[in-house]
């Protein structure tokens, strides 16, 4: 069943098994205050890598008490993402949280081939939102690794997509593969892209799931004009998913949602031996604290 709101997701995963994070540069006063309240609840344990001194001064301005067995003290940003990458690798944390430091800087040590934590698999950003005026969570993606994605990276997004949700409860997800038509024009990649990747799922490449592509934003979300279109597909109307044709579509239509229709967000790096929370330096707690649920509700 669909998650209608973060608070469902809140209570979904504060019903599971613990999970530990690992936090990189970790002297970040909303990723610190985020760790902590969902500590406080119980929904997860820390290890906190970056400037211990800072780390408990500011965890002290939020008003809780912090575990200082469990911080690990290195000063340099880039140190801090090594060794908190390390500790994962090392099976030390469930999952990974970026600080007070350049997202390059993370990643840069997450796909480090000797060092880090790929899995061969193609590596995206899956955003969920929860929007006024739809009936559930949306998953966007992908809307900040990719550039342009091509055929074979757009099937690793799907892969990556369609596992998360699963992990999240919802047994067959509904993806439409957004394009500015619902026909297949040659000279309108996506719209072939789209009807490829539905052929493969109709296949059963992506598991339990239904893929429709290409599909208009219009038809995606509305029954009304799938009907005067004569366009008949599960997704119209109910999507979970929107496979977006570019990181620009992706970037733009959530900060459209963002600004103009009061929506609010959360997101996480899929595709890793472990999922990321990878946020903005300027994100809010409330956009910390929801990724890190994400996070921890993909952790089995």
């Amino acid at each position: 069943m669909a998650l209608k709101n973060f608070d469902e997701l809140v209570a979904a995963v504060g019903s599971g098994d613990t999970k530990r994070v690992v936090v990189a540069a970790a002297h970040d006063e909303h990723a610190l205050e985020a760790v902590l309240k969902a500590h406080k609840e119980g929904i997860i344990d820390y290890t906190l890598v970056g400037r211990k001194e800072d780390i408990i001064s500011i965890s002290k301005s939020l008003g809780y008490d912090i575990i200082e067995e469990n911080i690990v003290d290195v000063y340099e940003v880039q140190d801090a993402a090594f060794k908190a990458v390390e500790l994962i690798r090392e099976g030390k944390g469930d999952f990974l949280m970026k600080g007070k430091l350049d997202t390059s800087v993370l990643l840069k040590q997450v796909v480090n081939k000797e060092t880090g934590i790929g899995t061969g698999r193609v590596m995206s950003h899956m955003i969920i939102m929860q929007i006024p005026t739809y009936h559930k969570l949306l998953g966007i993606t992908d809307g900040g690794m990719l550039i342009a994605p091509t055929l074979e990276q757009k099937v690793g997004i799907l892969h990556n997509s369609i596992d998360f949700f699963h992990r999240l409860g919802i047994a067959s997800p509904k993806v439409a593969c957004l394009a500015a038509v619902e026909s297949v024009n040659p000279k309108m990649q996506e719209t072939v892209d789209g009807a490829e990747l539905k052929k493969m799922a109709l296949n059963g490449d992506f598991g339990d799931c239904y893929v429709e592509g290409p599909i208009s934003c219009d038809l995606s979300f509305s029954k009304e004009v799938a009907v005067i279109k004569g366009f008949e597909s599960p997704v119209t109307g109910d999507p979970d998913i929107l496979l977006m044709p570019s990181i620009a579509a992706g970037n733009i239509s959530s900060k459209m949602l963002i600004c103009l229709a009061g929506s609010s967000l959360a997101g996480c790096v899929l595709g890793a031996k472990v999922p990321i929370v990878v946020t903005s330096r300027g994100s809010s707690f409330e956009e910390k604290y929801y990724s890190l649920l994400l996070c921890a509700a993909q952790v089995k």
